[in-house]
């Protein structure tokens, strides 16, 4: 039996898998603490994060701008968060905490940020989505918003997931 391939297909998490992914993320991953990312959405078909600017995320004194590396460390870990998102959805006959286990060998492989437009906001909104889960390599697409949802920045990624 083929899989679908539509969006609208991608199952629904279940509280368990969905907080325990959110505790890993916010509680299990310091350095998420230091950029002040949080987790806003976690489906199986994409993931959304949210940054507050803060006075220590500023990369341009002058003009205020969020440093370039807060913007390619946040997408990198929003896009390693959707392939973990995508691996429980592979993985849904699974118990929740079996699922929660299999994210030990994660990591980034590859990584590019194409940097749009200057980063100045009180608070950015992050997207990424897989866009191929291999047996081994993950790809995914991210972006980076402006509270007024204009795109500042993008990025793809590569992950090892075996």
């Amino acid at each position: 039996m083929k899989k679908s391939t539509d969006p609208s297909a991608a199952p629904d998490f279940e509280p368990e898998f969905v907080a325990g992914l959110t505790r890993i993320f916010d509680e299990m991953i310091p350095f998420n603490q230091v950029l002040g990312l949080k987790i806003v959405s976690l489906k199986a078909d994409g993931v959304k994060g949210r940054i507050a600017m803060r006075p220590d995320l500023i990369g341009h004194f002058m003009s205020n701008r969020l440093h370039g590396g807060v913007i390619s460390a946040g997408l990198d870990a929003m896009a390693g968060v959707a392939v973990m998102a995508a691996i429980g959805a592979r993985h849904m006959d699974e118990a929740p905490a079996q699922r929660l286990q299999r994210f030990g060998k994660l990591g980034t492989i590859d990584l590019r940020i194409d940097y749009l437009r200057p980063a100045i906001g009180d608070h950015f909104e992050l997207r990424a989505n897989v866009m191929r889960l291999g047996s081994r390599v993950a790809t995914a697409r991210m972006e980076f918003l402006g509270a007024d949802a204009t795109l500042l920045a993008s990025g793809a990624a590569a992950y090892i997931v075996s």
